[in-house]
């Protein structure tokens, strides 16, 4: 029998479950049916639309020359569409079939997405005109009036849903609402906004803004540590069709409309995607030099290839590595508004069981066991970096994060990896969100050299703790160099901070084993306390760490804290103070230690509304625990009396 087109219809709609009244709302692509009249009740019979007020044009502004692209950064996107940033105002205009007279006439402008808009959900997203723009709201206000036309200016919501809406622009009548028929030139993309101080995303250099943002072409450092080598890579993320090749990517992943404004939902869902494991998403990886019915991972010279064909196929492309998946990760990433970088770490670490160590396994003759070694290590891997807050966490964790597109280990059920702080990774503070651990063992774990004995006790030949994380790179800012990174992931190799930090990160990350001989034991009889005295603006003031020994063991400490400045958004700026300690702890006593910080260490970094970051990492030397805590604190601004 042959389908009808009905059926057809029918089978796309999702069931509905007990749960919830709408169904999901998860693609940007599909669209609802919108009524031209609306009408409130019986329709008298001489009733004739065309009293009313009624829509005959409207503009966009929509040319790459015109206002709306050039003060929104967008005018270098191939598409014929309004693109524009949130929270940011944009401007149309509309030609009545008179002239508007607001005393009588009443209008609103109508942004929809998706198949089943609703309001709570920021998916129907109505506007009526007011006197007013508030910064980072909705809203709109008539800038200008002439004969039958009017200027609006709009104000985008700094947090609201990134993709495609349709406009309608509606009007009142006694008898019911008209509203404008369906206009695809009128289609508005709105993207994430690194220019505006009230976005997620917000980036405070406009050097770094045109680098992460808008540069559309990059360098992928790879080779080995002692011969490194480059290849350009060609980003695209403003040809032709590429926005909606990204968009797609967050139907493919079936990422709630209602979530798509949050930067850290649309990084994790993307992370999956990117690769084709588990969800036919991008890339099919291959490593294992045969490339039969597809491309040779280093045969690519950029992403646009990629996804203009899985956007076509909607079937995984191959072949990729894991430079492939970092390059079409920072399109998708940089086409959406979100500041975004390639990372390339050299002889990065793939922990295959998450204890932060690498364990490789020597058979007889001091070989490496390939059967029982599952850990290994790369020459080198790349990854992305994406800037954004991460309100989920404590403040302090915000800027760079990494996420990983490249297939290794899953994550909740499906190949992903991140984001994660890499400020929480320096510090080995891998208890927040999401993957640090394995992130963490990629630039600094420990390889372990065991032998098993013939009697089945397993012997440790040797501890390699300077191998993994060698080094870190990105393009540097505005040109073609390399900028070595590897300070923002990890202390100086070998020095007292690195340790602390990776047993911290031991401490948190292996926490989550169940696995008998790897249950970390804390240390019980040993508390410490961290005070920060009340800080102003311009003076000096103190911090004092305070242990409490409750054993009746004599007790050895090192110490180091750690200060930082952070943005009010919880982004951290810089490390303004860096101070390591020992000290001796005797048995049933408290021990108080007094660090000074400086107004003239902390003055030159100052931002308006900011606040200081504070890590402290102890180690008891006699049993090898670690102590760890980290806390914000705020600058007060002495009052000004003026006499």
């Amino acid at each position: 029998m042959s389908e009808t087109t009905n059926t057809n219809e029918e089978k796309k709609k999702p069931p509905l479950n007990g749960r919830r009244a709408f169904p999901s709302n998860n693609s940007n692509d599909e669209e609802n049916e919108v009524p031209e009249m609306e009408a409130f009740g019986l329709i008298p019979r001489g009733f004739n639309p065309k009293d009313y007020l009624r829509v005959v044009d409207i503009n966009v502004f929509k040319e790459p020359h015109e206002i709306n692209k050039q003060q929104h950064h967008t005018d270098k996107y191939y598409s014929p569409k309004l693109i524009v940033r949130r929270g940011q105002p944009f401007q149309i205009q509309i030609d009545f079939s008179r002239p508007y007279r607001p005393e009588t006439d009443q209008f609103w402008l109508e942004y929809l997405i998706g198949r089943y808009p609703q309001q709570n959900k920021g998916t129907y997203i109505p506007i009526l005109v007011g006197n007013v723009l508030k910064p980072g709201e909705w809203g709109a206000k008539i800038t200008h009036k002439e004969n039958n036309t009017i200027r609006l200016s709009i104000m985008s919501s700094a947090t609201c849903i990134v993709g495609k809406f349709r406009l309608y622009v509606a009007v009142w009548t006694p008898f019911g609402i008209l509203r404008t028929h369906r206009n695809m030139a009128t289609d508005t993309y709105i993207l994430f906004n690194p220019w505006c101080p009230q976005d997620a995303v917000y980036l405070d250099d406009e050097k770094e803004r045109e680098e992460y943002v808008l540069n559309d072409v990059g360098i992928v450092f790879h080779g080995n540590i002692n011969d490194i080598k480059l290849r350009s890579w060609s980003y695209g993320q403003f040809e032709e069709n590429i926005l909606d090749a990204c968009l797609f990517l967050m139907d493919k992943a079936e990422l709630e409309l209602s979530g798509r404004g949050n930067p850290i939902k649309i990084c994790r869902v993307a992370s999956a995607v990117i690769n084709s494991r588990d969800d036919n998403g991008v890339i099919a990886g291959s490593w294992d030099n045969t490339y039969t019915y597809g491309v040779a991972p280093s045969a690519w010279t950029g992403s646009v290839d990629i996804l203009l064909e899985y956007y076509s196929s909607k079937q995984p492309v191959r072949y990729g590595q894991c430079w492939v998946f970092a390059g079409v990760f920072n399109t998708f990433l940089r086409c959406l508004g979100i500041p975004a970088r390639l990372i390339t770490n050299y002889s990065s670490a793939h922990d295959n069981n998450a204890n932060l160590q690498l364990d490789f396994f020597l058979d007889n003759e001091g070989k490496v066991d390939t059967k029982l070694t599952k850990d290994s290590v790369w020459n080198y891997h790349c990854w992305n970096e994406a800037w954004m807050t991460r309100p989920d966490l404590p403040v302090g964790f915000g800027g760079w994060q990494v996420v990983d597109g490249t297939p290794q280990e899953t994550s909740d059920g499906m190949y992903r990896c991140g984001p994660a702080s890499v400020q929480a990774i320096k510090h080995g503070h891998v208890c927040f969100q999401f993957d640090a651990p394995f992130i963490y063992a990629e630039v600094n774990s420990d390889i372990v050299y065991q032998r098993r004995e013939k009697n089945g006790t397993q012997v440790i030949e040797k501890i390699d703790t300077t191998h993994v994380g060698q080094l870190i790179l990105t393009k540097e800012v505005g040109g073609d160099g390399m900028m070595e990174i590897t300070e923002e992931y990890k202390f100086q190799e070998g020095s007292e901070e690195e340790r602390l930090a990776l047993e911290t990160a031991v401490m948190y990350g292996v926490k989550k084993q169940t696995t008998q001989d790897t249950t970390y034991q804390p240390q019980t009889d040993v508390d410490m306390e961290f005070q920060v005295q009340k800080a102003v603006l311009g003076s000096d003031f103190k911090v004092t760490i305070t242990f409490r020994n409750r054993s009746r063991n004599y007790y050895t400490v090192t110490t180091y804290l750690s200060g930082n400045i952070v943005f009010y958004t919880g982004v951290t700026k810089n490390e303004f103070k860096r101070h390591s300690f020992s000290a001796k702890l005797g048995p049933l006593s408290s021990s108080t230690f007094e660090v000074v910080i400086k107004s003239s260490e902390y003055l030159s970094d100052l931002l308006d509304q900011a606040s200081f970051h504070f890590f402290v990492t102890a180690r008891i030397n006699e049993t090898g625990k670690i102590l760890a805590i980290q806390k914000a604190t705020v600058l007060e601004i002495p009052a000004l009396r003026i006499k």
